[in-house]
């Protein structure tokens, strides 16, 4: 196939596709693994059980699935080295020229499991429902805060990913301020809503569900697709069907579904292409856009198998050498 040249049109990007610039999608999967076989408990470990004297604190507690004998299935707490903090508030100062204000926020860590070689696609999807009502509980109890004005769950994997700890976790990461690029993205929505009076998300869903290309897995209230214009090899979305702006509005439910469709879609990425590293992120309506009709909330999954370069850097635009098509078919296949 020739090269492309594909807009995002819910953040209207472009991504340039590339497809000769790497060998055939089966070749991502023949790349060794760069992980070796890790313990159940390792002892310097401060996210593994017996090890609490090595924690800032607790925050929150969940139990194990029934019929699971372990301790805890997930802890919250606080970052012991936190990008922001709870001190100071959002106000804005001027700094001659510029403007600047105190770091306040949060950041947490969500422990995922007690077993330090327990990865999400090793997981039972039982145990990942664990985690999704974690994350739930804590973006709902973090944006009641006047100040906080958006909450960003993420979870960072393998060295290329930024992960210093390999003990599975997740963050989170509370600003009282909305950055300009996600003001952006809800810009670009609002903008498609008022030309079209429909959600660009729905639409986008739709489209892929008639197609059926690029979708990989689906459930009763869930789709994970590799969107038309990704900007990475095996980048997927999980989105749900339910138009929702704001991921704290997702039922009891619709968190098992949820579940079901991350612990198999990690389990996907970790067989067929040997556990890569990657990041994920919940994207979510900031403060105060939660009931709007034009924003819709998904899971962004992308695999860190390429690295920008400088045309990227100096253009913002991404170079991807391999196909969402083709992506979406090799997960697939049996």
């Amino acid at each position: 196939m020739e090269n492309q040249i594909r807009e995002n049109i819910a953040a209207r990007r472009w991504v340039i596709f590339a497809p000769g610039r790497k060998d055939r999608p089966n070749d991502w999967g023949k790349k060794p693994s760069k992980r070796a076989d890790l313990p159940a408990h390792k002892a310097d470990c401060p996210f593994c059980p017996g090890n609490e004297a090595k924690l800032p604190g607790i925050i929150l507690e969940k139990p194990a699935p029934a019929g699971d004998d372990k301790p805890w299935q997930t802890r919250v707490v606080p970052n012991k080295f936190p990008a922001l903090v709870s001190a100071g508030d959002n106000t804005r100062t001027e700094a001659g020229l510029y403007v600047t204000m105190s770091g306040y926020g949060q950041h947490e860590v969500v422990i995922e499991s007690p077993r330090h070689d327990r990865d999400i696609a090793q997981m039972s999807p039982a145990a990942v429902s664990v985690l999704i009502e974690t994350y739930h509980q804590r973006y709902v109890d973090l944006m009641r805060a006047h100040n906080n004005m958006m909450t960003i769950i993420f979870r960072n994997h393998g060295e290329r990913a930024g992960t210093s700890l390999i003990h599975p976790h997740s963050q989170i990461v509370v600003t009282g301020i909305v950055p300009r690029y996600v003001r952006w993205r809800e810009e670009e929505a609002e903008r498609y809503f008022d030309q079209w009076g429909r959600c660009v998300y729905c639409d986008i869903l739709a489209f892929e569900l008639q197609q059926q290309k690029r979708i990989v897995i689906e459930n009763g209230a869930f789709v994970a697709f590799v969107p038309f214009a990704a900007e990475a090899p095996f980048e997927l979305w999980i989105m749900p069907k339910r138009h929702q702006a704001d991921f704290g509005s997702i039922t009891d439910a619709d968190k098992d579904d949820l579940a079901h469709v991350l612990q198999e879609t990690m389990g996907l990425l970790s067989s067929k292409l040997n556990d890569p590293d990657y990041n994920y992120v919940i994207n979510s309506a900031a403060r105060y856009k939660a009931g709007e009709p034009q924003l819709h909330w998904y899971l962004q999954i992308q695999p860190r198998l390429t690295t920008q370069a400088g045309f990227e850097i100096g253009s913002g635009m991404r170079i991807n050498p391999s196909l969402p098509e083709e992506d979406a078919a090799f997960l697939r296949a049996e």
